[in-house]
């Protein structure tokens, strides 16, 4: 008897392996989503957040939905539904019970993508994006921030002893 195949998702379907969850989850972190709480037929809450952890097999951690941060403890929910929507973009709905929390990529990321392939496009703060570093630099909607150079490089570098930043 041959071993069972492994399932296949194409744009849709119901998970219940939290292996899987997490697999299809792990793309959300560090995203903008839009939620919705829905208890029943009522919607009880809705916002958007920053996904900042996703987490499993950890019963300690509590799942929560808050417009500075979003923890999803899979341990927290059922299944999984995901569906493809009109616009190409994923809709994932975690369940427990009659309650479900459905999650939308954020419309203002959504916009920022657009701006990004469209130049003259408005942010969604009706703003044009920066077209110089100085305007980039003034331009609160964007974080600037400073890669630190690792140990392993810097070791590298005391090799090349006599040189300086201009090689000479």
């Amino acid at each position: 008897m041959s071993e069972p195949r492994a399932k296949l998702y194409i744009n849709t379907g119901v998970v219940t392996a939290k292996s899987d969850i997490y697999n299809i989850l792990r793309p959300l972190l560090k995203q903008t989503v839009n939620y919705t709480y829905h208890r029943g037929a009522r919607v009880e809450s809705s916002g958007t957040g920053w996904i900042e952890r996703v987490v499993v097999d950890h019963p300690e951690i509590a799942s929560y939905f808050t417009p500075l941060a979003i923890c999803l403890n899979l341990d927290s929910f059922d299944y999984l539904q995901f569906d493809t929507s009109g616009d190409g973009l994923l809709v994932y709905t975690l369940v427990v019970g009659n309650e479900r929390v459905v999650l939308e990529f954020g419309a203002n990321g959504a916009q920022g993508l657009a701006g990004l392939t469209e130049p003259d496009a408005p942010m969604s703060s009706g703003r044009p994006l920066p077209r110089t570093a100085d305007e980039l630099a003034r331009d609160l909607r964007f974080i600037q921030m400073e890669l630190l150079m690792s140990a392993d490089t810097d070791s590298r570098d005391a090799d090349r002893g006599d040189e300086d930043e201009d090689g000479a």
